[in-house]
């Protein structure tokens, strides 16, 4: 089937819980994978890095597909 595009919704709770918990809005976005990584490094050297690199990590990847069955 065809993919959809993510709700800008969804990326509006990605960038209010960056604020809160940066890893984890980053994992909701992009996985495990050097991003998710790079974040927690970032938060654990300090929490304004790591909020930063979240918001641009959800904005960079602001139309990430999503596949539906």
């Amino acid at each position: 089937m065809a993919a959809n595009n993510v709700s800008s919704t969804w990326n509006v709770f990605l960038y209010l819980l960056a604020i809160i918990l940066p890893p984890v809005s980053v994992f909701l976005k992009r996985g495990l994978l050097a991003d998710f990584w790079i974040n927690v490094c970032l938060t654990i050297l300090g929490w304004v890095p790591g909020v930063i690199h979240a918001w641009y990590i959800i904005s960079r990847h602001e139309h990430t597909h999503v596949k539906t069955n």
